[in-house]
């Protein structure tokens, strides 16, 4: 059997940030986009569930030709204004504006500082500036992605759910012709296909879904290659299109460096195999190696420098360690990174989100010490300390020097504020000072407490999340050959392309700084594929 054809205008592949970002512009500009996903249709119900990674959607701007070119020019005007209407609503007004110029400008400005990220020495590191309730939820309403349920629906509409498949199943790869890639082929549920477009943008991700592609690459700055080492990135993010691009003469650089973390855990409801969960680290949590000693001389604080925190972990012995903390602390400062771990800034329900922070997350904690096997509470510390080496299994754990560690921690803090000379107690004073990281830190208070509850032991590992590295690209987002000249056929943006240029943002980025560069740089490779279009 034949596989069907599709052909279209222009391919984008990969519906996360970057590709909708493309999109979005390209529409603008009165191309036809078909945007392609290997994520299921059913994944892109319920919009930024998994904050913009996974929308399988496809659009075409233009209805049919034999429709005519009034109908045409009027139903792509028509959705285009309805989309921007939608994605205007579900901002707030400070963050529509700001989106609004990001579109115009080609750069973002958010309005308000949700989570900001230290360096050493209490230098900001250029603070994350993002919100993310309501991004999520924004661009792909602004795509349109609902418009295909709409009644009157066009002719075009109709054409992008026969030609929406996923995209990277068995035996999928670029297409190319005459060395130029210029479109797409695979294996959906109806059987196998092939896309041809006159312009083709790779917007489909790192290799860090793909952890032998992890250990090929590890830069040992970071120890060895963790043999324990948790994925914390969609399996489909393999870096299959950077091989093919590669092939056709396209260059690959520094995928070696990687934005990794250091307090991941085991997910309580694994999808796929080594599947981990990313701990926003607690910042009054005790942070120990494999024996129960404090990580030092300088202490290991969440919060400061994710770059640094992956070095030190993954040179430990038997490469984890430990957050000690308990309930009360756990309750105020526990959180995981995602939309699917957080529902409230995922829907937009600011009163519960509110009333969270000030209350605690309760459930988040109970879920975590009841299912996840890395999350262990014990009522006294002797009976953790039996836990946390059960757990480990490798006799490392000396439970005389935990239990030496903690008290000599919070010996400390009884001495008062006027005689700290802890390091960790200095920066727990200096988060306080900021309204936005005083929401989410404890007042400073001994491990064990008395009024603190439980004592909670979490065992922490490296997990692999984002590519730093990718397809060399030029200012337009054109991919490079070895001479530097741009290859014929694709565009890159976004993760695939390193966040652009092969890694813009150097080996200690900001995670802020994703967010705006998938955006700019969808917009340039837009605006170099209707340059070229006007050109021609």
């Amino acid at each position: 059997m034949s596989a069907a054809l599709h052909r279209c205008e222009t391919l984008v592949i990969g519906a996360g940030l970057a590709g909708i970002s493309t999109a979005l512009e390209l529409l603008d500009q009165g191309r036809e986009v078909l945007l392609l996903d290997a994520a299921p249709r059913s994944h892109s119900r319920r919009p930024g569930q998994r904050c913009l990674r996974r929308h399988a959607a496809v659009r075409h701007a233009r209805a049919a030709a034999q429709q005519g070119a009034g109908f045409a020019a009027a139903a792509a005007r028509r959705l285009a204004a309805r989309g921007r209407l939608r994605a205007r609503r579900s901002l707030g007004a400070a963050l529509g504006r700001a989106l609004c110029r990001a579109q115009q400008g080609g750069y973002l400005r958010l309005a308000a500082p949700a989570r900001r990220e230290l360096l050493p020495g209490g230098a900001m590191g250029g603070a994350r500036q993002f919100r993310r309730w309501q991004l999520a939820a924004a661009l792909p309403r602004g795509l349109g992605l609902r418009a295909r349920d709409r009644p009157d629906a066009g002719p075009a509409d109709v054409r992008a759910r026969q030609a929406e498949l996923p995209v990277r199943t068995s035996g999928a790869g670029a297409g190319t012709r005459n060395g130029a890639v210029v479109g797409r082929h695979g294996r959906g549920p109806e059987g196998d296909f092939r896309i041809e477009a006159e312009h083709v943008v790779v917007c489909s991700g790192g290799i860090n879904g793909d952890l032998a592609k992890v250990r090929q690459h590890w830069d040992p700055l970071y120890g060895p290659f963790p043999e324990n080492i948790l994925n914390g990135t969609d399996p489909r993010a393999d870096g299959e299109l950077h091989a093919q691009v590669q092939a056709a003469g396209g260059q690959v650089v520094k995928l070696g460096r990687m934005w990794n973390y250091a307090a991941g855990i085991a997910h309580p409801e694994p999808q796929y195999p080594q599947h981990g969960l990313s701990l926003i680290p607690s910042r009054s949590a005790l942070w120990l190696d494999a024996t129960g000693r404090r990580i030092g001389p300088q202490p290991l604080v969440g919060g400061f420098d994710t770059h640094d925190q992956c070095k030190r972990i993954g040179q430990l012995p038997g490469q984890y360690g430990w957050q000690l903390l308990n309930w009360r602390i756990a309750i105020k400062e526990m959180a995981i990174s995602g939309t699917d771990s957080n529902p409230y800034f995922r829907d937009r329900k600011l009163l519960r989100l509110l009333w969270q922070l000030v209350t605690g997350n309760r459930e988040l904690v109970r879920w975590l010490i009841e299912r996840c096997p890395d999350v262990l509470a014990a009522e006294n510390l002797p009976q953790l300390a039996g836990k946390m080496a059960a757990l480990a299994g490798d006799g490392r754990l000396d439970p005389n020097l935990l239990v030496a560690t903690v008290q000599h921690y919070d010996a400390g803090i009884r001495r008062g504020p006027s005689l700290y000379n802890d390091e960790q107690l200095r920066r727990l004073q200096q988060l306080r000072q900021w309204r936005g990281d005083r929401l989410r830190t404890c007042r400073v208070q001994p491990i064990m407490d008395s009024g603190g509850g439980p004592l909670i032991a979490i065992r922490t590992r490296l997990i692999s999340r984002k590519s730093m590295g990718g397809m060399l690209t030029d200012l337009h987002s054109r991919v490079l050959d070895a001479q530097g000249e741009p290859v014929s056929g694709p565009v890159c943006s976004g993760e695939a392309a390193g966040f652009g240029g092969g890694g813009i943002s150097g080996i200690r980025s900001l995670e802020g700084t994703f967010l705006s560069n998938c955006i700019l740089n969808g917009r340039r490779a837009a605006q170099a594929i209707a340059g070229h279009a006007t050109n021609t």
